[in-house]
């Protein structure tokens, strides 16, 4: 079995930006090996280095530039549809521009909790079965 040479292409802030840009690669025949970064550990922290085979090197780099050219491209169109996006027609053109989630699910939360303690609050001082009853008298 012949082994390969590998070399480094990129280096990559976390380990799932280096797994994208290895099935990228991978999708076009590219043998690729992640390195560093905790990869597979518990703790995956820490750059992770992408290296590909000498033989791929000049291929996986031109890769890398026509992606990051059709990205650019695709970053102005979604720019280009803000602009045009009218006062009057509720947004249209506003692609990805939603409030975030977030917020509303914590206050959401915090409601169901609070009312959730006030019933409990009135049940537990709700009076027994049978009435109240008058002090002084045993229950025996």
């Amino acid at each position: 079995m012949q082994r390969l040479r590998m070399v480094p292409l990129a280096r990559v802030a976390d380990s799932f930006g280096a797994r994208v840009l290895a099935a990228r690669l991978g999708a076009e025949g590219i043998v690729t090996q992640l390195r560093g970064g905790g990869v597979d550990g518990p703790y995956p922290v820490g750059d992770v280095e992408v290296l590909v085979s000498a033989t791929d090197l000049e291929i996986a780099r031109e890769l890398l530039l026509a992606d990051e050219v059709e990205s650019a491209f695709d970053d102005h169109d979604v720019d280009h549809d803000v602009d045009e996006a009218e006062p009057g027609n509720g947004g249209a053109g506003r692609r990805g521009r939603r409030a975030p989630l977030a917020p509303w699910v914590v206050l959401a939360v915090v409601v169901a909790l609070v009312l959730f303690a006030y019933v409990n609050i009135i049940g537990y001082h709700e009076t027994p079965p049978g009435g109240p009853r008058p002090s002084g008298q045993d229950a025996g």
